[in-house]
């Protein structure tokens, strides 16, 4: 099963974070499918360099059935990729699929 996750890079107490695609067997900072962002929680919460996503690919490993944890829904809430939207999209491609 494919997970949407944080994977930790930067230095130590500079911590920041990369919004990857990889599979739930996968280490944390191991294997990944795809970097599909990333986050610097240490920008202040203004800046837009915080939270950088590809949303048509994150909605595209969503729609395939890939798992966001919890810290990463959070995030996307705030980009406006909520949990409808999530659902919408799994039923759209499955949809799709089968027409």
């Amino acid at each position: 099963m494919v997970k949407i996750r944080l994977s930790r890079t930067g230095r130590r107490h500079y911590a920041t974070f990369r919004l990857v695609a990889a599979e739930t067997t996968s280490p944390r900072d191991g294997r990944f499918l795809e970097i599909l962002g990333h986050y610097n929680p240490n920008l202040p919460n203004t800046s837009e360099q915080r939270l950088v996503i590809d949303r048509a690919r994150v909605e595209h490993w969503i729609s395939k059935g890939a798992q966001p944890s919890d810290t990463v829904w959070n995030l996307l809430r705030k980009q406006g990729l909520n949990k409808k939207v999530g659902t919408e999209l799994r039923k759209r491609a499955s949809g799709s699929a089968s027409a």
